[in-house]
């Protein structure tokens, strides 16, 4: 119903690369397992350094410290904005948020948007999210609820959530107790059980809703921090319940027998904020400088990262979706722009440089408030009645309709910026004059010496290189990948 361009978008390859055993991606690639399960988790808040392994004197993390000496460590990996519903439109999508108007947080897909769950589903894989969504409302009339983005299964919450939360499951609110990490990947887990019962591959999206404010942990993770005010205690409890849903998710995967060919890939929606640390990071949540948008990021696959490494190649949340289609054996016939590339010659161990830099882009938008106790509270209290309100989340009726024409102007506001190598460009809006400033990042990641005056050629080349993205955005944005639905 909401997705009437969908079937001319999608074309597979072959039927036998629905087969497992068969239907090889390319005779390099031959090692690679067939259809491997996915397991996306995200932070919500979790600074680049609120870990263990990223040197945080106090945080308890043994679990992400484990998955981080014996997996794939992304030292300069990327949230596509500084803030979260955009960045999780890029993991759905493999696309800057910008190119479907996704600016800010609350703001939501556009409907024409092919994911990776719609994609991953038509190749025979069961889909399922778990947790916060932030991307449209919960309610299953939404053109741009979980339900109508790809996902079979879904437990999900309007936005970030605390202790015995509510969730959507399909449409119906249901109560839960718990600790809301160990809640979420409950819920996940019961339906990864389901698959592996039914011989399925599957996608699982577990998106946490710690360690965003208010931050409330449990008494027993608190207790954790005896030495640290009441903030902190709370703050690193929830850090730390996260690390213990992770610990119990890997050890269900082993006991289900599906860890070695399961790909499972942690990392956080943007920087954090006080009490958080982005480490020595500039900046934080909400800002384009490292400290807003570098983030957390390990990769598990036991059957293909058979030794620990570290990658220092920027690579970010737009890289997602190409990677999994690509090992999926997934490729549309009418693929819109994307800014994400594969990573899967560095799954391998192979060398890789990204072909592209990757850009960022704040463009100047108030974000939609949506506060998910009340939400659920009152669609499960209309739902107890036997009603099903219209209104209770704002379904979002308007996602994917034309409001209005972009311009050339547009691109011209917020700040924006440009990653390549070792560079970092930024764009910065002034009152009279925009300021370029120019960082090299290997030997400045905190952004403190402003180097543009120096390199003059870099900064030109970065600029040309900015200024084409951001026309690809706006011609993104002003429907050339797709029409708008009819009003």
């Amino acid at each position: 119903m909401f997705r009437p361009f969908l079937r001319w978008m999608l074309c597979w390859l072959t039927a036998a690369a629905l087969v497992p055993g068969s239907g090889r991606l390319a005779a390099a690639e031959d090692q690679l397992p067939a259809r491997p399960n996915f397991v996306l988790c995200m932070a919500d808040d979790q600074g680049w350094g609120d870990a263990g392994y990223q040197g945080h004197p106090v945080l308890k993390t043994p679990v992400l410290d484990e998955m981080a000496r014996t997996g794939l460590r992304f030292n300069r990996f990327y949230a596509a904005a500084p803030v979260c519903s955009p960045t999780r439109g890029s993991v759905l999508t493999g696309r800057h948020p910008n190119r479907f108007a996704c600016f800010s947080w609350g703001h939501t897909l556009r409907p024409q948007e092919v994911t990776v769950a719609e994609a991953l589903r038509q190749a025979g894989y069961a889909t399922g999210h778990f947790g916060k969504w932030h991307l449209g409302s919960v309610q299953a009339a939404s053109p741009v609820c979980p339900g109508n983005s790809g996902f079979d299964h879904w437990a999900s919450s309007p936005n970030f959530y605390e202790n015995d939360p509510l969730f959507s499951l399909g449409g119906r609110v249901i109560a839960t107790r718990g600790e809301s990490s160990q809640v979420t990947v409950e819920l996940a887990l019961k339906f990864i059980e389901q698959c592996v019962r039914r011989r399925k591959p599957f996608l699982a999206v577990i998106w946490f809703g710690n360690p965003h404010t208010p931050h409330m942990a449990t008494e027993e993770l608190k207790a954790l921090y005896p030495d640290q005010p009441p903030r902190k205690q709370n703050y690193y409890g929830e850090v730390t319940g996260i690390d213990r849903a992770m610990g119990h998710l890997r050890r269900r995967l082993r006991q289900l027998g599906v860890a070695e060919n399961t790909l499972l890939w942690y990392t956080s929606d943007n920087g954090g904020r006080a009490p958080g640390s982005n480490g020595p990071l500039r900046g934080h949540k909400g800002q384009l400088w490292e400290g807003g948008i570098r983030v957390p990021a390990i990769i598990e696959w036991p059957a293909v990262i058979r030794s620990p490494r570290q990658v220092d190649i920027p690579c970010g949340t737009v890289d997602i979706y190409p990677t999994l289609l690509e090992l999926a054996g997934v490729k549309l016939d009418k693929q819109p722009p994307l800014d994400g590339e594969s990573l899967v010659p560095l799954l391998q161990g192979r060398r890789w440089q990204r072909r592209r830099g990757l850009g960022f882009w704040v463009f100047p938008t108030r974000g939609r408030p949506k506060r998910s106790r009340q939400i659920l509270q009152r669609l499960r209290e209309a739902q107890q009645r036997g009603e099903e309100p219209q209104g209770a989340d704002q379904l979002d009726l308007h996602a994917g309709k034309r409001t209005r024409t972009f311009t050339a102007q547009d691109a011209q506001q917020g700040h924006a910026a440009w990653v390549e190598g070792p560079w970092k460009l930024h764009r910065l809006p002034g009152k009279k004059r925009v300021r370029w400033e120019l960082y090299h990042l290997e030997r400045d990641p905190a952004e403190r010496h402003n180097v543009a005056v120096k390199h003059p050629e870099v900064v030109a080349s970065l600029r040309r290189r900015l200024a084409q993205w951001q026309q690809s955005v706006l011609d993104s944005l002003n429907w050339k990948d797709y029409p708008p639905l009819a009003p």
